[in-house]
């Protein structure tokens, strides 16, 4: 049975690319369109399609609301396109708290471009949407700090860590679905957190300032974008700017950010295990590396070079993920020692720290 798809756009010049983008696969059928949120609505409670297109901004009604409607009235995984602005960026993480499952910048240039790069990517992710798994939307308000099992709780894990270890890093990767999970996981993290945590999840430079600037002001740590030359400090959260890499450089008691130039030999900027990779440099042992949802197998490689110095790698199970890919790939490799859904992440963390 090929994938169905409802594309939702107010230019019929889009909705037409779109549609002829998706019609050139065998695997995927375009079962209607339509050019504002209400539209929307009505053909996708009638048409029930295994994927949606949403365009962000649109008259009668917007994305967002009709975002909210369409998931209360059928199944779809929702892809959202956006442009590349500081006003789209903060739409779009409000559209993936929603209910949306990912989403893809967009531009005339690019829809119009026929060498293929926007198109194999659109295909790519309607395939991957397909088999995603769907969750209900995300509730934004602040999560009090975790409550730890007392030893005697039959919740306890029986889990311990030798004296002698000492974390001085909390090393994060996320793709597919991230934001809403790192939210998940960040909200109940005490702000006397004696440790640094460092962000790399896949999305473009604009996102990642706003994703940051979101984060801040929900979680209790410091949450800002990483910057050439920041000191690391405990308490602190850095998200690797986008279109970038972040890597460190120093001793682990005095460790400071780099950020440098995209490289194009690389697939991912930034990258999962080019941050990994450099904090095994700088930190040796003394990190717990966490690989959360996302598509492809971007931080195996960094975990690979953390687990030889002695650090720690927990990923994220398959029953919580969007995509299962990052996760199965480090687990398959032999390199997680501890699974768990993303709403006892913040639990364990604080008990192993």
């Amino acid at each position: 049975m090929p994938i169905t798809v409802l594309i939702v756009d107010d230019s019929q010049f889009f909705c037409g690319r779109i549609g002829a983008i998706l019609s050139s696969d065998r695997d995927i059928k375009v079962v209607g369109t339509a050019n504002n949120g209400k539209h929307a609505i009505e053909q996708a409670s009638r048409l029930k399609p295994d994927i949606i297109t949403l365009d962000v901004e649109m008259p009668i009604m917007d994305g967002i609301t009709a975002l909210k409607e369409i998931v209360q009235v059928c199944s779809a995984k929702v892809l959202m396109l956006s442009s590349l602005t500081d006003h789209n960026a903060k739409t779009t993480l409000d559209a993936l708290d929603a209910g949306a499952s990912d989403f893809l910048l967009k531009s005339y240039a690019s829809v119009s471009d026929d060498s293929g790069s926007l198109a194999q990517l659109l295909l790519d992710k309607i395939k991957l949407l397909s088999k995603a798994n769907v969750f209900p939307p995300t509730n934004n308000s602040t999560s009090p700090v975790v409550n730890i099992p007392s030893a005697g709780s039959q919740n306890a894990q029986t889990h311990t860590r030798a004296d002698n270890d000492s974390y001085r890093l909390v090393a994060i990767g996320a793709s597919t679905g991230g934001p809403v999970a790192l939210q998940k996981l960040l909200q109940p993290l005490p702000k006397e957190l004696p440790v640094a945590i460092t962000i790399t999840q896949h999305m473009p430079g604009t996102f990642t300032k706003t994703f940051a600037q979101r984060l801040n002001g929900i979680c209790q740590l410091e949450v800002c974008e990483a910057s050439d030359g920041m000191v690391v400090k405990a308490g602190h959260v850095y998200v690797a700017p986008g279109g970038k890499q972040m890597v460190f450089e120093g001793a682990a008691s005095n460790a400071r950010l780099r950020i440098r130039p995209a490289d194009a030999r690389l697939q991912f900027s930034p990258s999962v295990d080019v941050t990994f990779g450099s904090a095994s440099k700088v930190f040796g042992g003394n990190v717990l590396a966490i690989v959360l949802t996302g598509m492809g197998s971007d931080g195996t490689e960094g975990c690979k070079l953390l687990k030889a110095e002695g650090g720690k790698i927990w990923t994220q199970n398959e029953a919580s993920c969007v995509v299962y890919g990052m996760p199965m790939s480090v687990t398959k490799a032999g390199l997680s020692e501890r699974e768990f859904p993303i709403e006892r992440f913040a639990q364990e963390i604080i008990r192993e720290i």
